[in-house]
């Protein structure tokens, strides 16, 4: 006796079945809710995901360039002197860049 072994064991049939059958019968979200959940969104775009706004400033020191150091025109990273690989019509471009 010949047997087909692209057929589907019954087992994995009867699994199919179920699964589809409670796949069909889920509530899938409707077009309402799914618009309302993401104005509401929306809204609190503005504020941490605990829902509290933080109004405090951020300072940051700046600290200027120094005299042996260089901007890569390709990264934008401060680099020493020691890290410049060329420099083209006034622009440096550093070791990493260019390797």
């Amino acid at each position: 006796m010949a047997t087909d072994y692209d057929e589907l064991r019954t087992d994995v049939k009867e699994s199919q079945e179920n699964s589809l059958e409670a796949l069909k019968s889920a509530k899938a979200p409707d077009a309402k809710s799914v618009v309302q959940e993401l104005d509401e969104a929306d809204t609190l775009d503005g504020l941490t995901p605990g829902g509290e706004f933080i109004a405090e400033e951020l300072v940051v020191q700046v600290i200027p360039q120094a005299e042996d150091e260089f901007t890569c025109n390709s990264c934008f990273l401060v680099r020493h002197r020691s890290q410049k690989a060329r420099e083209k019509d006034g622009h440096a471009y550093c070791v990493e860049c260019e390797g």
